[in-house]
């Protein structure tokens, strides 16, 4: 008979995790398993499983040699139940204790399912996040709008991230006017680090691919780091290496180019390798060294402590039924297209073959590309999010929800954004190579080769007006589609409905 059970999940892998403190080394068991549940709610994306199983591994191994009991499931042990809970259970059994500690999941999901588990769980909050729950609720409370400005402003405040006394270094909150440059000639930056598949990586790719082989994605090949160590140096050469034009090129996008100056350690973060403020340090450090310029540090700064504390924020501020929200009431099923099938949108057709190769996209790819034409084209947000969350490996509920929901779909109802994030094809030309050999002109508005993003542009704006046409932000947009003539406005939307008729009916568009 031991002492408690200690929950640790998948993406929990931090050793000061809550559920560890005050835990009896003697007394207690660790608790880690890895079930067909969790890699099959939605269809992960193979690369997403195999560094969550890695580093779950490699992480049970160290706490091993910390001296800690590990009871740990395999995902092809005979007597695994495939489930959390009912591994909780098998090992209460075994181990003749109804004593649980667990650090509360990022998701409704697994938090239901310890609450309803028949044992004595204590929860314990998660603080590896820099704002607790009851902080974000206490900024939330009487605020008629729940901005991430203003919210950033205080993150920095409490870290003291690029702060000179109460101002903010260089005299400016938010660079992001410099970071809008389009995508450059050249890239000199090589990516991200890349490791090579040790024998514990090699033993989780074979079981992935023979457990979860026909879910969209390549498993090969694979380079993730699966282990602290690995993450910091993967940190480290990014800052050396990609941070200081990190910031001019953060919403640029390449056909032929997976990551410009992209650093690619969310993974590491929401899985535990690597912690928030040791992620922001070394930003500002680098900063503070002079080897970067401010805007690519607060730039960088601002996605961490900003935006990631606050979609988190949002996630359990608005409660179990956000991810499912349809604000706009968009109906319309999630098109092959997203799953590899063939379409002639260069941009759509890149974006997804790159996530398909890399589990992998930067935010510009994922909410101007994919998510715009999601947007525009009226898929149903519980799809596009159940997509979104299968096929990136550093979609968690609690961070992708929002960012989908909320910040991409505008489902909410304008939580997040204050309008919603549309754009015609000019916005992808401007940023981006895409437009280049596509089969559709991105000049051409209406007729042969009409760009598909124009016309569902304005058949988007069309079919919402009563919704925002009050918007003071979209004023500028429904003034350019009156001044068009009748005749212009009918032929664009009858070409839009063609175009998504095409499109339900399964046609290559």
């Amino acid at each position: 008979m031991v002492g408690r059970l200690i929950l640790i999940l998948g993406d929990q892998l931090s050793e000061d995790i809550a559920a560890l403190r005050e835990a009896d080394k003697d007394a207690d068991v660790i608790v880690m398993a890895e079930v067909g549940e969790e890699g099959s709610y939605v269809p992960h994306h193979p690369k997403k499983i195999a560094l969550v199983l890695a580093a779950m591994r490699k992480f049970a191994a160290r706490l091993r040699e910390a001296g800690w009991q590990v009871a740990y499931s395999e995902l092809d042990d005979t007597e695994n139940t495939q489930s959390i809970a009912g591994e909780l259970l098998r090992r209460a059994d075994q181990f003749e204790t109804a004593q649980m500690v667990a650090t509360r999941p990022g998701e409704f999901r697994l938090i239901a399912a310890l609450e309803d588990c028949p044992l004595d769980v204590e929860m314990r909050e998660d603080d590896r996040f820099i704002a607790s729950h009851a902080e974000f609720e206490a900024w939330a409370e009487g605020r008629k709008a729940l901005r991430m400005e203003y919210f950033y402003r205080e993150m920095r405040r409490k870290t003291g991230l690029l702060m000179e006394g109460d101002q903010p270094a260089g005299g400016k909150w938010n660079y992001d006017h410099d970071n809008r440059k389009p995508a450059p000639d050249e890239v000199d930056f090589s990516g991200p680090m890349q490791f090579t598949p040790d024998a514990v990586v090699e033993e989780v790719l074979e079981l992935v691919e023979a457990r979860f082989g026909t879910h969209f994605g390549d498993l090969r090949p694979f380079w993730f780091a699966t282990d602290q160590g690995q993450a910091r140096r993967a940190l480290a050469h990014f800052v050396r290496h990609g941070l200081a034009r990190f910031g001019d090129y953060q919403d640029a996008m390449l056909a032929d180019n997976q990551f410009l100056y992209h650093a690619l350690v969310s993974p590491y973060l929401n899985i535990g390798l690597l912690d928030p403020m040791e992620v922001c340090r070394a930003v500002e450090d680098a900063w503070k060294a002079g080897d970067v310029p401010i805007n690519a540090a607060e730039g960088f700064i601002r996605q961490v402590i900003g935006w990631r504390e606050y979609v988190r924020g949002i996630y359990f501020h608005e409660g179990p039924d956000y991810a499912t929200r349809n604000g706009l009431n968009h109906q319309r099923k999630l098109p092959d297209f997203f799953w590899g099938a063939e379409t002639r949108m260069r941009c759509v057709s890149k974006a997804v073959a790159q996530t398909g190769e890399l589990a992998y996209a930067h935010h510009i790819q994922r909410l101007m590309v994919t998510g715009n034409f999601a947007l525009l084209a009226g898929l149903n947000p519980a799809e596009v999010s159940e997509w979104y969350l299968a096929v990136y490996a550093d979609a968690f509920e609690w961070v992708e929800a929002p960012n989908v929901v909320g910040m991409s779909q505008f489902a909410d109802g304008g939580v997040i954004a204050s309008k919603p994030y549309v754009s015609s094809g000019a916005y992808i030309n401007r940023m981006s190579d895409y437009c280049k050999g596509c089969h559709y002109r991105v000049s051409v508005k209406t007729g042969e080769g009409a760009c598909p993003f124009n016309l569902l542009y304005w058949h988007f704006l069309d079919r919402h007006r009563d919704r925002f046409s009050n918007n003071a932000r979209m004023g500028n947009m429904y003034r350019t589609w009156d001044r068009m003539d009748d005749e212009k406005r009918a032929t664009v939307l009858a070409e839009a409905e063609a175009f998504l008729e095409r499109m339900g009916r399964g046609e290559t568009v």
